[in-house]
């Protein structure tokens, strides 16, 4: 299906539906020629979730079908947009839980057939990376972007929109997933992130010398070694969360020791890809870049650069449906849209998401 971007009726702009169900938040939202939010709708899952500590995707994919239309009558609602006057209908195919993905893709399908609207499908990594466009009205590309969430860690040289060079990821575990776990190995509950932030504002980020996993001349993360020492740690002390010596780690030093060693390796590893990319600007997005300390961390390193920095509002880390929006609007400039047999996936890596690729085809 080819379509040009269509304004919307009676007006020189370009407003652009989003819908993001890649894991566990339920969104929709509405944004205007790629960097006003109208409405950005997220209806969290965690109470559903919680109790597992972490992610069940049956429970994910149900819940994201009951609320995916109220969240999408809401958005319109806020946003004073009639659904008919969409210029087109962006939707996160991949990466992701399948199941999720494909309840929103489904839906947006369903809106496009129905109204004759162009299907944009996004990658979510891409997503992410454009929501530091929401948050600086004059950002554009070339920049350097770390993305760090719940799934992925990775330093990406944006040269223009699908043009991205990886220049690191990592090899074991995200930097969120180990938040998440560490976080359960101290009985801070879930999610993982918010809670290890809270404990360690009390904590001693220097009580416990955590070992930073030592790279060469990769700019690869990885944070299994860590997680594991931190584990072994706390299984030292017996049940780390109930511990009332002084004289000891409490369990908030043992969360700023985790979080610093954490920071550590994401500003030593952007450092790098400073200095090898000569970039004037820095964009930190997803999850993780909701931290406190890494926030303030990142502003020092862009400072003693005196670059740029772009941290998205905490709003705007986490997954939501403004930033496939926003991705969704540049590619629909450029007339980069989808058929009706266009499919979710599960894996889906940057490297592959182009000015012109759709999603690699499901066998």
């Amino acid at each position: 299906m080819s379509h040009r971007a269509r304004k919307a009726k009676g007006s020189g702009e370009m407003i652009v539906l989003g819908i993001e169900t890649s894991c566990d938040e339920t969104s929709v939202a509405l944004v205007r020629d790629g960097r006003t939010i109208l409405s950005n709708i997220v209806c969290s899952q965690t109470k559903w979730h919680k109790h597992f500590g972490g992610i069940v995707p049956e429970i994910a994919s149900r819940k994201h079908v009951e609320l995916i239309f109220p969240a999408l009558d809401l958005a319109l609602k806020e946003a004073s947009v009639r659904l008919d006057s969409v210029s087109g209908i962006a939707v996160t195919c991949g990466p992701g839980l399948i199941t999720s993905l494909a309840v929103g893709l489904a839906v947006a399908k369903a809106i496009c057939a129905a109204l004759d609207k162009p299907l944009i499908p996004v990658n979510h990594l891409e997503g992410h990376m454009l929501s530091a466009f929401l948050s600086d009205d004059k950002l554009n590309f070339p920049f350097l972007c770390l993305i760090i969430s719940g799934g992925h860690s990775e330093l990406v040289y944006a040269r223009d929109l699908g043009q991205y060079e990886v220049l690191g990821r990592t090899r074991d575990d995200a930097a969120g997933e180990a938040f998440d776990k560490v976080a359960r190995v101290l009985g801070l509950g879930f999610p993982g992130g918010p809670a290890i932030d809270r404990a360690a504002s009390n904590g001693n980020p220097n009580a416990v010398a955590f070992p930073r996993a030592d790279m060469g001349e990769s700019l690869d993360f990885s944070f299994a070694g860590l997680k594991t020492a931190v584990v072994r740690f706390v299984e030292g002390y017996g049940d780390a969360h109930v511990i009332k010596d002084a004289s000891k780690c409490t369990v908030a030093d043992i969360a700023a020791s985790f979080q610093e060693a954490v920071v550590d390796m994401l500003i030593q590893q952007t450092e790098r890809a400073i200095q090898m990319t000569e970039a004037d600007v820095l964009a930190v997005v997803g999850g993780v870049a909701a931290n406190s300390r890494l926030r303030q961390r990142m502003g020092e390193l862009a400072s003693r650069y005196g670059i740029k920095l772009v941290i998205p509002p905490i709003a705007l880390c986490t997954d939501n449906a403004a930033m496939i929006a926003c991705a969704g609007y540049y590619r629909l400039e450029r007339g980069l849209t989808a058929g009706l047999d266009v499919d979710a996936v599960a894996v889906w890596d940057l490297e592959d998401v182009t000015a012109s690729h759709l999603p690699p085809r499901v066998s």
